[in-house]
């Protein structure tokens, strides 16, 4: 929810956070029980090689996997690095939006 102008939504049900801006997904949650996972959009290649580096890494599930990687939240990948992929996802689905869906640059950290 730290990224600009994100929003949380319960699409799929209470089990399933959705983040999106703009209107357009760039995360999930599972928050319904362990084990906890994340979806998060990611360059196709830089994806091929998260899933190389961390075993936790995985084609996206439910997701287009060449696009979308799941995370599971179990240590493997290090907090830097998640947040990282977190803000790589949301840049890059900000990147697609109509410029006036688009957070203003004052908002952006």
């Amino acid at each position: 929810m730290g990224m600009p102008e994100a929003n949380e939504d319960f699409p799929f049900g209470p089990d399933v956070a959705v983040f999106k801006v703009g209107g357009r997904m760039f995360a999930t949650l599972n928050v319904d029980s362990p084990p906890y996972r994340t979806n998060l959009k990611c360059d196709p290649a830089r994806a091929l090689e998260l899933r190389e580096q961390y075993v936790s890494v995985l084609p996206g599930y439910h997701m287009n996997k060449k696009h979308w990687n799941t995370v599971e939240l179990d240590g493997d990948v290090p907090d830097d690095v998640l947040v990282d992929l977190v803000r790589h996802s949301h840049e890059l689905v900000v990147a697609k939006l109509p410029r006036s869906l688009r957070p203003q640059a004052s908002s952006r950290s």
